[in-house]
């Protein structure tokens, strides 16, 4: 089996055991159920880095990226630093990360929160909307077209964005529908983990206008964000890089600085066209 087949058999099990200890309908009571979303798409589109910044403890590719700091810093972190969106990863066995994550994240930033999750199940997105996610995160590689339109539509309903993540043309073919909001390119193989920003660039054109493009995985230079905006991309997903930092505050804030920064010209040049 591959990781991401283990992955998914995994998620199948602890999903069936989920569903019987908290039933569906005690999710749908929570009070976080009835919140009115903020926009992932929008706030993309309206933040200058477009950086969705995550909290991931560790990966099936990086084993421990980093335990010592909790979800409550790293999110304020990443909001002081001006980012666009929070991702939190809430797979337990092989991020290491949890729902109580979401709702430490939920209870300290105001802005929009993906939930970043191996989805297979409707009963995911109801727990998401739960505990205080945005959106949900569904992928093309672990799910049906049909799925992928089912899912899309319950998660809508309940007032849930989705940002569908591919990895190759034949997903983009197959599996883009109308009710999904956000694409999400993928750099990282999920068979094999290795990661290449020309995936992103491969598949951009692909892609129509109408959905807001993000790219994921294997950027950790701010010359790769801007360059990506030249693609169409709007979003970009990070998290290793900012995680592995000892600053995280600094690191976030450095990175999004770098890509919003407007180029000044140099002052000699100034004091020459005044002279003109």
């Amino acid at each position: 089996m591959t990781i991401l087949e283990r992955i998914i058999a995994d998620k199948q099990r602890e999903v069936a055991y989920k569903k019987e200890l908290i039933p569906q309908l005690q999710l749908e009571q929570s009070v976080l159920f009835e919140r009115k979303i903020n926009s992932l798409a929008e706030a993309i589109k309206s933040n200058a880095s477009g950086v969705i910044a995550e909290h991931k403890r560790r990966s099936p590719s990086k084993e421990v990226i980093n335990q010592s700091l909790n979800c409550f810093e790293v999110v304020q972190a990443y909001e002081k630093a001006g980012v666009a969106a929070i991702s939190v990863l809430t797979d337990g066995k092989y991020f290491g990360g949890s729902l109580d994550d979401l709702l430490v994240a939920r209870a300290n930033t105001t802005l929009p929160i993906l939930r970043k999750d191996f989805v297979i199940d409707t009963y995911q997105i109801t727990e998401a909307k739960a505990y205080g996610a945005d959106a949900v995160l569904l992928i093309a590689a672990v799910l049906t077209p049909e799925q992928v339109k089912n899912f899309a539509a319950y998660a809508h309903s309940i007032g849930l964005e989705t940002l569908l993540e591919v990895h190759n043309a034949e997903e983009v073919a197959s599996h883009l529908i109308s009710e999904v909001t956000i694409v999400g390119v993928n750099n990282r193989n999920l068979k094999t983990f290795e990661v290449s920003i020309d995936v992103s660039k491969e598949l951009s054109m692909k892609i129509p206008s109408q959905y807001v493009k993000v790219s994921e995985s294997g950027i950790s230079d701010p010359k790769v964000v801007k360059e990506l905006k030249g693609y169409g991309y709007q979003g970009f997903l990070i998290g290793e890089n900012f995680m592995k930092s000892d600053d995280i505050l600094t690191a976030t804030t450095e990175f999004v600085t770098a890509i919003t920064q407007k180029y000044k010209k140099p002052s000699s040049i100034l004091r020459w066209n005044k002279k003109k």
